[in-house]
């Protein structure tokens, strides 16, 4: 049977089991079917780069499938109609890759980047926040301000 690789983003105000729940979903039909799903990657809720359907969010989820390509047709119809699926993508591959996806193995770059130690002391951050008062022309206006300054009186 040929492989397909599909992705699906669900609404952000559904929960991550729901989520799952398409997946499995899926799954049951399709083994039903005599295929099976190879992979199967959670990606989280990320942005969209526009809105769709009013949502900002979304659910993406990965899906490598072992599918005949009349029960494809008929899983794109049925994702069409869920009304917690904004958008999918079914292609077909060569081959599914057991590695994790780029997706994820950027996510857990992020993690190991995230901390990077305890902030030194720069040379830009004193800890003294300043005031609208303390900027420089208002700190040499108020010295001036308070010298005997008489013009034309010179001593």
């Amino acid at each position: 049977m040929p492989l397909y690789e599909t992705v699906l983003i669900a609404r952000n105000d559904v929960t991550q089991q729901q989520v799952e729940q398409i997946a499995a979903d899926i799954q049951t039909e399709l083994e039903a079917d005599g295929g099976a799903v190879k992979k199967n990657e959670y990606w989280g809720l990320r942005s969209l780069a526009y809105r769709i359907k009013k949502n900002r969010k979304g659910h993406y989820l990965l899906l490598g499938l072992d599918a005949k390509p009349a029960f494809i047709s008929e899983m794109e119809r049925r994702l069409g109609l869920n009304e917690d699926v904004l958008r999918f993508m079914t292609i077909r591959v060569e081959e599914i890759e057991e590695a994790p996806s780029a997706i994820l193995s950027r996510k857990s770059d992020e993690r190991e980047r995230a901390f990077r130690g305890p902030k030194p002391a720069g040379r830009f951050e004193s800890g003294r926040r300043r005031g609208f008062d303390d900027r420089e022309e208002f700190r040499a206006r108020d010295s001036f301000g308070n010298e005997e300054f008489r013009p034309g009186g010179e001593e």
